[in-house]
């Protein structure tokens, strides 16, 4: 593959594509709704920029290379974050040894132009700023212009695109105009219990049949639970346990130990005891919080001049009582 083109007289130096193989296991309806964004029906129709939303570690970045592999098409990603410039987004100059500037194209910007797929990881992480410099990439545009080159780029009638974005809290919102762009929005949710074995087993050939279980259930009843533990975690959980089984194997550990050893170093103690961890989110969530009314700003809880400690049965009983005596005199 050429490394570099030449746009109005500038030559641009290309990313590499990326090379993970992108195996998608189970939940083939989301990868069909996703090459369905992907295609185009008619001369004058346009692909869609879904943006897929889910919890971290549940394979959005995934299901994206895996679409791109099934179209047979080169992938690039592009990790979004809060300092994104505009620049590094499209082409970033950059100083050569003789002293010339060299012109950088990003992921993005090589699969315009190459007619690849590119993946905008986490997408909400960016800033407007940046978004904004995609507005015509996003509508029936379809390009994008560099003021550090000074060129107008625009894109291979072949080049697709999707946004992942978490559902969890963002350092920027995503500007309403950007938004309308990315549509629709596919939401990925926990693999089914065989899936996930499955995908434990796709990553982990070697694994032990035991801690694999092990694993499987934890997560299973995380996800039950809605308790922010993915199968990426399962995986890092599982690989440190195989290691620490394989360290002393003349003197094994018991399984059990191995893994729940394992499980602490990786998600942390409170992982332990998941029934516990709910009901703590629950709880700061505001689940067992009683909702404050207006007494509670005026008096303290216990005050005997709270709303909520006088006797309505009592305060009836005296005002039948006053009523009766105005009434009778």
């Amino acid at each position: 593959m050429s490394d570099k083109v030449e746009i109005h007289g500038v030559t641009l130096y290309l990313s590499q594509p990326d090379p993970s193989p992108g195996e998608w296991i189970g939940q083939d309806e989301i990868l069909q709704q996703l090459l369905a964004c992907w295609l185009v029906v008619d001369d004058k129709d346009l692909p869609l920029t879904p943006r897929l939303v889910g919890p971290p570690g549940i394979g959005k970045t995934t299901l994206a290379t895996a679409g791109a592999r099934r179209r047979k098409q080169e992938l690039y990603v592009f990790q979004c974050t809060a300092d994104t410039r505009p620049e590094d987004l499209l082409v970033t100059p950059v100083l050569s040894e003789n002293g010339s500037i060299l012109y950088h194209a990003s992921p993005l910007v090589t699969a315009m132009l190459r007619g690849g797929i590119c993946v905008l990881d986490e997408g909400n992480r960016m800033n407007e700023k940046s978004w904004a410099s995609l507005a015509p990439l996003l509508d029936h545009r379809r390009y994008v212009e560099s003021i550090v080159a000074g060129i107008t780029i625009p894109a291979h009638p072949d080049f697709r695109c999707a946004v992942t974005m978490n559902d969890d809290e963002s350092t920027f919102e995503v500007p309403d105009y950007i938004m309308s762009r990315l549509q629709p929005t596919l939401t990925l949710t926990h693999p089914s219990r065989e899936d996930e074995m499955a995908i434990l087993r796709y990553h982990l050939p070697f694994a032990d049949e035991e801690l694999l279980d092990l694993t499987v259930e934890f997560l299973q009843q995380a996800h039950e639970l809605k308790l922010d533990f993915s199968t990426r975690d399962g995986i890092n959980v599982l690989r440190y346990a195989l290691k620490r089984a394989a360290q002393a194997p003349d003197h094994p550990l018991s399984k059990d130990r191995v893994w729940r050893e394992a499980l602490q170093s990786c998600l942390g103690e409170e992982a332990l005891d998941l029934d516990s961890l709910a009901q703590r989110k629950k709880e700061a969530l505001g689940g067992s919080v009683i909702p404050m009314g207006l007494g509670d700003f005026f008096f303290p809880p216990d005050d005997p001049l709270h709303p909520d400690t006088v006797d309505e049965d009592e305060f009836d009983d005296d005002f039948d009582g006053e009523f009766d005596e105005d009434s009778s005199g």
